[in-house]
């Protein structure tokens, strides 16, 4: 491959020791690679307007000292041979003062959970990419890419082209009663932009926005960087807490159909509870309903988005864990009076989501691909679901406590007679096995949520879930064995 490299030669006066000294620099900081294959000289004199002599001097003093190697008919090509001698590059130092950025971005941490594998994952938030349908995907793919519409390469509408719009709207009115329309619907890059957009949309600086607590961190982190107040509501078992909302706030987020962390469903009564607090306060509700198309018992409840009378929920949906996060694909249904808004928000974000992705998308929901991957790895995700929740009940009830659940991709369970600094250290005792689980004190949003850790079967394989619970019981045993009073404490 011949690498178009940028020289300057603008106020020089040496035209040869510069394109030389440039080329060399580049090769010895990596920016060129071995076996590259340089410019010609009469395509690089063009470029840089100078003689063709000129650039001929440079590259006769490179292949001279070993910097690169010249084939007669093929062109000159950086040198294998500096491969094993090229110095470490060093990092380029500013020579001016470094920029301030706001203080927030400093209380704010990159996730770093998805940086190194786990053999036995049970990390939350992550499908199975093996289960992922390739082929299908590929097909659809393809006709994406010969498309009418992509043959005109312009710029789309920021909520979506209509097509994949209408399949959403047609989808989750059948799954899951939602009542939207395609005007409805807005296409974002997963859950977190649909958060921001509702942001941008509803909140100014100080406003307050109360989420559950222990909940979805990730959401308090973007509000705190907008600049709004986020107040944690407590979260018992039929879900948040309506009495203990703050009057003051502007927007309420809630997980209802599978709470996260705790995986407890929202009461019918709570649900309406919450809608009608939402109608006294001129409050916007924001039901992020993550993961509630994998069910493996009880009825379902309506969203709600189906309850709501008065055009105050904003449901957000994201094809990250039917599908793959990798795709960066969720959706936003809002009501009509912020329809225009949100539009405006999402054009000045990002203009518009990949066009390709979402006639790709459009096409696997409209030719049934979609619901038959749904009901494929539900079946599997049932059974992983099922040999968890029986695992964490047999071997591990001295000390967790399982809070039931049977919606989605995680299972949360309490711990017994450990802080969560022990769960902590558990947690990465556990990582050094292989065994990757997120701890409850990754959930906290106000108050310290209780000891305890979550664990996903999304990922990771059937039959290395014993496994892998088995390693993470020997981590508990090697913690708490070195408790003296654990023992005290369990015969209490």
């Amino acid at each position: 491959m011949t690498v178009a490299f940028h020289i300057s030669l603008v106020g020089r006066s040496d035209l040869s020791g510069e394109i030389y000294r440039q080329i060399r620099q580049a090769i010895l900081d990596g920016r060129l690679r071995p076996g590259e294959r340089l410019s010609s000289t009469r395509e690089l004199a063009a470029a840089l307007t100078v003689a063709r002599s000129t650039v001929t001097i440079a590259y006769e003093s490179l292949v001279a000292e070993g910097f690169a190697t010249s084939h007669t008919g093929a062109g000159t090509f950086v040198s294998h041979q500096l491969e094993a001698k090229r110095p470490a590059s060093k990092t380029r130092r500013s020579t001016v003062r470094a920029i301030r950025v706001r203080g927030v971005w400093e209380t704010i941490a990159l996730p770093i959970g998805f940086d190194r594998a786990a053999r036995f994952d049970f990390r939350t938030g992550l499908p199975d990419a093996s289960l992922f349908p390739h082929r299908a995907w590929r097909r659809v793919v393809a006709r994406a890419l010969r498309s009418r519409e992509m043959a005109t390469g312009v710029y789309e509408n920021p909520a979506g082209i209509w097509d994949l719009r209408t399949a959403i709207a047609r989808q989750i009115g059948i799954s899951r009663s939602v009542a939207a329309s395609p005007d409805d619907v807005i296409v974002t890059n997963g859950t977190q932009q649909a958060l921001d957009i509702v942001a941008r949309v509803l909140l100014g600086p100080s406003d307050v926005v109360a989420m559950e607590d222990p909940g979805y961190r990730p959401l308090k982190e973007l509000l705190k960087a907008l600049g709004a107040r986020v107040i944690g509501v407590p979260v018992d078992r039929e879900g948040l807490v309506v009495e203990a909302l703050p009057a003051e706030a502007r927007v309420v987020y809630v997980t209802p159909s599978h709470q996260f962390p705790l995986g407890v469903a929202m009461s019918l009564s709570r649900r309406r509870a919450l809608l009608a607090w939402a109608e006294r306060n001129n409050a916007v509700v924001v039901e992020d309903d993550y993961d509630s198309e994998f069910r493996f018992g009880g009825r379902p409840l309506e969203p709600l988005q189906t309850i709501d009378s008065t055009g105050r929920v904003v449901y957000v949906g994201t094809f990250s864990k039917t599908l793959l996060p990798a795709l960066r694909l969720a959706f936003m249904v809002v009501p009509p009076s912020l329809r225009e808004a949100a539009h405006k928000a999402k054009f000045v974000t990002d203009w518009h989501t990949a066009t390709i992705a979402q006639s790709a998308l459009a096409q696997f929901i409209d030719e049934g691909a979609f619901v038959r991957h749904i009901r494929r790895v539900s079946r599997i995700y049932s059974e992983r679901h099922e040999m968890l929740t029986a695992e964490i009940r047999r071997n591990f009830g001295d000390y967790l406590d399982l809070v039931p659940s049977s919606t989605g991709l995680h299972i949360t369970a309490c711990a017994r007679g450990a802080s969560a600094d022990h769960i902590d250290a558990i947690v990465s005792r556990a990582f050094d096995l292989g065994v990757a689980v997120d701890p409850m004190s990754r959930c906290q949003v106000d108050r310290k949520p209780p000891a305890g850790i979550i664990l996903g079967y999304g990922a990771i394989e059937t039959a290395r879930i014993a496994e892998g619970l088995r390693r993470l019981r020997r981590c508990f045993d090697e913690r708490m064995s070195r408790r003296p009073n654990y023992l005290e404490h369990r015969i209490m």
